[in-house]
């Protein structure tokens, strides 16, 4: 009938809507976690540049 044919593509309608906003989330977590991570890894490594140059100087120091 009629109005299960509009039951139906309400339905559809609905789903489609759903996995719209579910692919549009998941896009931006995705997008989140890389920026992230990218932050970490330049934290990390500067980290390990500021230790080896506090090591350098210490060493520096003591032929001083």
């Amino acid at each position: 009938s009629e109005a299960q044919s509009i039951k139906l593509n309400n339905l559809i309608s609905f789903r489609s809507t759903i996995r719209d906003a579910d692919i549009a989330e998941e896009s931006s977590n995705y997008i989140r976690y890389q920026i992230l991570q990218q932050a970490s890894a330049t934290l990390l490594a500067s980290s390990r540049n500021l230790k080896a140059q506090n090591v350098i100087g210490l060493l520096g120091s003591i032929n001083s």
